[in-house]
């Protein structure tokens, strides 16, 4: 770990940032503010060139470079907005960049990085491995590695966005969210804002799943998890750096730990007031912001969190829309048990009572009861979820809350329909509603058990029940 702390202060406002980067706009998430009883501002860095903040660190770092080591080249290892930030740099600062990435990249962000002239080399199934690769490239080449973020040149970068921050925000000011992946940004916003306004609390936020700085903290030191969880995968980092941890064990003031339902509702709350959609970890810190306001006993709090980037793949909002619902406390999850008999599905119903269902998964089999998995709209929240589970157990049904079980919600529900072998085949139930396409289409065989898909009528109108492949929600907050 190092020895002693740069004066930050001092090159925060020295960094040359802004030859590439903008000074990011603080916008009023109005919509938000209003439903929850604070003032909520966002800083923008989501509008940066390279959509991320990660230009700011890697610019300063790449400009810190002796002429000789920019002729030589640098290399950087990253799977996203880093990997942008660098061949950007790169470009505008006329020097070769070599970028490693994991084979497992999108093409999205490899063909982004290529347009910047960058050179690509694909390596690996994840960063530890592509690290590896890149650390030794680096060495045989002559290159000057470029850390993601702990550099305290990178630090410094990243801490302008906090001197913009307090510059355009100069009234009160009661917490400031930031995002925490390796540490480099809130290491650098943290030093700049405790040197000049230490009444402002600084807030790290982390999904639970890759909790790192959390996890050092509770230790004393740096500690490598033995797993992330890779929805966030701009924050999924094992281990935090030991520069930024030295920074912010001294002025972190408090961190909140988030699950990936509050992030993705969090997504959609900045589209609600922006139009804009941002990834996972850009919306990382206002999903910690919520969490902490739900905690605050009186209203009229101002609190900023950083939107911190907006490269996410297309083809994952489906999967943000859906799990925004849960984190919203507009839908419920639960696995159900009715008796494998007609008649059944019918009587659940009228249990359920007039609830709208927005997802029903049945999983046929032989035995005297099935399973099923149904999701449910709420209109009151937690409250209204423990009144249905209640409902459904009072009524003599075996009930099981999978509200907030991520494995349930990651593959129980993706499923296409219920399987189940029967007679040496499976069956695959996709269930419609009336008005839906009726489809029946043979499904590949596996492991020598051949699969059907059956189209299931169901007398319930207006709604469209495809379990796992096409949702119908219920009725939305206005």
């Amino acid at each position: 770990m190092p020895d002693s702390m740069p004066d930050y202060l001092r090159a925060v406002l020295t960094s040359r940032v802004y030859e590439v980067a903008i000074e990011s706009p603080l916008t009023v998430a109005s919509r938000l503010s209003r439903r929850i009883g604070h003032h909520v501002l966002l800083k923008r860095e989501d509008l940066q060139p390279v959509f991320s903040f990660k230009l700011r660190g890697a610019y300063n770092k790449m400009a810190s470079l002796t002429p000789a080591e920019r002729a030589a080249g640098v290399l950087a290892v990253s799977a996203g907005n880093h990997a942008q930030g660098v061949a950007l740099a790169a470009r505008e600062l006329g020097c070769r960049a070599t970028i490693v990435m994991p084979s497992t990249t999108p093409s999205i962000k490899v063909d982004a990085v290529a347009a910047y002239g960058a050179e690509i080399i694909l390596e690996g199934d994840g960063y530890d491995a592509a690290a590896a690769v890149g650390k030794r490239i680096a060495v045989e080449r002559g290159l000057t590695f470029v850390h993601p973020y702990d550099d305290p040149a990178v630090i410094a970068g990243q801490g302008t966005v906090a001197m913009e921050l307090l510059r355009q925000h100069a009234g009160r000011l009661d917490a400031v969210f930031i995002p925490v992946g390796g540490g480099g940004l809130a290491a650098g916003m943290a030093a700049y804002i405790k040197a000049l306004r230490p009444e402002i609390k600084v807030i790290g936020v982390e999904p639970i799943d890759a909790a790192c700085l959390d996890a050092a903290l509770k230790a004393g030191e740096p500690v490598t998890l033995d797993q992330v969880g890779l929805f966030v995968d701009g924050v999924a980092v094992k281990r935090i750096g030991d520069h930024t941890f030295k920074v912010l064990k001294q002025h972190i003031d408090e961190m909140v730990l988030v699950n990936t339902d509050e992030i993705c509702a969090a997504i959609k709350d900045v589209f609600d007031d922006t139009r804009v959609v941002l990834e996972p970890a850009g919306a990382l810190a206002l999903a910690g912001l919520k969490r902490y306001a739900e905690q605050l006993t009186h209203p009229g709090a101002t609190l900023c969190a950083v939107a911190s980037g907006a490269n996410v793949n297309f083809d994952r909002l489906r999967h943000i829309a859906e799990r925004a619902e849960i984190g919203e406390a507009l839908e419920a999850v639960f696995g159900v048990a009715i008796p494998e008999q007609p008649g059944s599905f019918l009587g659940f119903c009228r249990a359920l009572g007039p609830r709208s269902v927005t997802e029903f998964n049945y999983r046929y089999t032989p035995d005297a009861s099935a399973q099923i998995y149904v999701g449910i709209a709420l209109r009151r929240g937690a409250a209204e979820r423990a009144e249905i589970a209640a409902q459904l157990s009072g009524a003599g049904y075996a009930v099981s809350d999978y509200t907030d079980n991520e494995l349930a919600k990651l593959h129980v529900r993706h499923m296409v329909g219920g399987r189940a072998a029967i007679n040496g085949r499976e069956r695959v139930y996709r269930f419609e509603f009336p008005g839906a396409p009726r489809r029946a289409a043979a499904l590949p065989r596996t492991d020598g058990h051949a699969l059907e898909h059956h189209a299931v009528s169901l007398p319930q109108p207006r709604r469209r029940l495809w379990a796992g492949v096409r949702r119908h929600r219920g009725r939305r907050r206005q």
